[in-house]
């Protein structure tokens, strides 16, 4: 393996690329756009859900129920009705998630120190929002009932006795629990994947369909050469697309980094040789610039989107799919890339993940190389 042949082919497909402005718009705009419509357009943040409430009694502890819900960042009450047709119609026409009905004699039965129930009717067509919104429902009713035994205890002239076991939560690592900081990191692995296999995809496909195979083939480079030299210039767009992506997580949407620059950028280089031998691999397969693009995201997006990690987590899978995410190489930086960016894990406590990426890597680069013929079929 000579150094000149592999820097000469760099420089050619480096013109390549200058010459292309479809190529040059791609490692530009693509990770901007993707990251702009991932940090706005996603959130798993279930936040001022519209409400609807029908107070039957209108007394001042049915008020105090409703200010809980109106002073919560996750609700919004927009509307007091005045039966329950409108409260029903309201939640059929989807402009509100959630009824709240409290009912007659409330006050009473709270004074007498029984049961009062309210009722909650949540819209289901959103599984996970009708989820957390009665979660977040039943813990603003639970604060009310605590206070409210609370201050019928001290009326009676009963000792108030604190629970015995009490919880004292303390969030790490994304101490406002916002989606927010979860995505972005996410989203630096998506573009990686994407923009490197997609431009990948093109090195050879691009060679057959303008006639040039013939003059590589007659030439002495041989195919690991040629590999590292079409792969070369697209390594570099990768790393400094991550820069862009890692700096727009941080100043533009102000995810914490506490990890090391040098770890993220360890990692991303051996995730990019994995992506960039995909798509040189899928070049050379399909010989078509539109086919290898199409194989590409296939192969790529969907997998690094679905099954990484990236929207569902893993552990919440079936476990035949839970298995099929051990050979989905995004899986492994997804979980790399949150930890550095979150926890700041040292690399050392990411050798599993490293390891497995390496693993993927060698197989890759083999496959690759192989599969290139320096014959005409």
């Amino acid at each position: 393996m000579k150094f000149n042949r592999i820097r000469a082919i760099a420089w050619k497909e480096t013109l390549q690329i200058r010459r292309d402005l479809r190529s040059i718009l791609i490692v530009v705009a693509m990770p901007v756009i993707l990251m702009l419509a991932f940090g706005y357009g996603v959130s798993f943040d279930i936040k001022h859900l519209p409400v609807y409430v029908l107070d039957r009694e209108n007394s001042q502890q049915s008020r105090d129920l409703v200010q809980r819900f109106s002073s919560s960042e996750y609700f919004r009450v927009t509307k007091a009705v005045d039966n329950y047709r409108d409260l029903v119609r309201g939640v059929d026409s989807g402009d509100c998630q959630l009824g709240i009905v409290i009912p007659a004699q409330f006050s009473q039965k709270l004074s007498e120190g029984g049961p009062a129930s309210v009722q909650a009717i949540v819209d289901g067509t959103d599984g996970n929002s009708a989820n957390i919104g009665m979660n977040y429902a039943d813990a603003v009713v639970l604060g009310y009932s605590q206070q409210v035994q609370l201050e019928w205890t001290r009326q009676k002239g009963t000792r108030v006795i604190d629970p015995p076991i009490a919880v004292a939560a303390r969030t790490w690592f994304n101490e406002d629990l916002e989606s927010l900081a979860n995505i972005v990191p996410g989203v630096v692995a998506i573009v990686m994947a994407v923009v490197g296999t997609f431009l990948t995809s093109l090195t050879i496909a691009r060679e057959w369909e303008r006639g040039t195979m013939e003059q590589l083939i007659s030439t002495p480079v041989t195919p690991l050469e040629l590999m590292i030299g079409k792969l070369s210039p697209y390594l570099a767009i990768g790393l400094a697309d991550t820069a862009l992506c890692a700096g727009m997580g941080v100043w533009w949407f102000g995810v914490p980094f506490r990890g090391s620059v040098a770890v993220l950028f360890i990692s991303s280089t051996l995730f990019l040789v994995v992506v960039l031998s995909l798509g040189y691999f899928l070049s050379v397969l399909l010989k078509s610039q539109l086919a290898a693009s199409q194989a590409s995201m296939i192969a790529t997006f969907l997998p690094a989107f679905l099954l990484s990690g990236f929207i569902f987590p893993i552990d919440q899978m079936p476990p035949f799919i839970r298995l099929v995410t051990h050979v989905i190489p995004a899986r492994y930086f997804m979980s790399i890339i949150r930890s550095v960016f979150l926890k700041g894990t040292p690399l050392a406590l990411l050798s599993e993940d490293m390891l497995a990426l390496f693993i993927f890597a060698a197989l890759l680069v083999v496959v690759a190389t192989r599969s290139f013929q320096k014959w005409l079929r």
